[in-house]
């Protein structure tokens, strides 16, 4: 490798402090201070998901964005879910990529209805003309300090949109997934290190875990896959829409061993790996992308 292809990843991205800010739930990436880097300007394709056919969750923004940037880039044909609200980032993200010749579908719809969940991935397949490719990326973050202030209300939408849709969307897929398939599905650093202000996220992220393990077993006699990626602080929407306390958004990321906070694009390699041939023999791992605080 030439010495000017080394980059050291301490100071590779933004190390400053951020800026105080905040936006109703879900937020828009193209508001953020600064914009979270999806690899918009330097994700470079290899081919590596030459032809097939991938449904991706929170594909607008943050690190489903750097998903959908890199697996149309590897050759994907994509599907993208996202809430209404978001439509500036789905557009944003479909004009980039079409502009570059791929095929990119954009389907809004509320992931805590089972039965919208049951017509994505029946409109996946239709635009696509199959589907051998899912990564599940969408969640729901909100902080909260005391368990006295969470609400049943809030416990329970937690759940529905970062467990009961997994559940939802994979039970209606294995009707159309083929041998030689691939999931992916999102859990967290808060699996393994919880924060006491994301009770009920970071329980979500255990069941993810737990329920990736249990599929992978499952479904690998069929020849399907099924992995997670456990980010850890990512710079995202998520965030700044009531995942952290607004006292805890300059410093973000900060406690980590790189001492910064990781970008979405930094994730984007982790799931192409996962999606592709070059993984057939993982299935039921979880992959951690956590600046240093390891998951296990």
């Amino acid at each position: 490798m030439k010495e000017e292809n080394l980059q050291n990843p301490v100071d590779m991205f933004y190390t400053g402090e951020f800026e105080k800010q905040e936006q109703p739930y879900p937020g828009v990436q193209a508001d953020m201070k600064p914009v979270p880097d999806c690899g918009e300007k330097s994700y470079v394709g290899h081919g590596r998901l030459e032809g097939r056919k991938a449904l991706i969750t929170g594909g607008d923004s943050g690190i489903g964005r750097a998903v959908a940037i890199a697996f149309a880039r590897e050759g994907a044909d994509i599907v993208v879910n996202y809430l209404e609200s978001e439509q500036e980032d789905a557009d944003s993200l479909k004009a980039l990529l079409e502009a570059e010749g791929s095929t990119v579908h954009l389907i809004p719809g509320s992931l805590q209805d089972e039965q919208f969940c049951v017509r994505l991935v029946g409109q996946a397949v239709e635009k696509l003309g199959g589907l051998d490719l899912m990564a599940l990326v969408a969640g729901r973050q909100h902080s909260v300090e005391n368990i006295e202030d969470l609400t049943t209300e809030q416990f329970r939408e937690t759940f529905e949109i970062n467990v009961f849709s997994l559940f939802w969307l994979t039970k209606e897929a294995l009707k159309h997934l083929p041998e030689g398939s691939s999931i992916v599905t999102t859990t967290s650093i808060q699996d393994y290190k919880p924060s006491p202000n994301l009770l009920d996220y970071a329980s979500t992220k255990s069941a993810i875990t737990a329920f990736t393990r249990a599929l992978a077993k499952q479904v690998a006699k069929k020849g399907i896959r099924v992995n997670s990626v456990a980010p850890g602080p990512i710079w995202t929407p998520l965030q700044i829409s009531g995942g952290q306390p607004q006292s805890k958004i300059p410093e973000f990321g900060h406690n980590t061993p790189m001492g910064r906070a990781g970008q979405p694009v930094e994730l984007a390699g982790v799931y192409v790996f996962l999606a592709s041939n070059e993984s057939s023999y993982v299935t039921a791992e979880v992959y951690g992308v956590t600046g240093g605080n390891h998951t296990e």
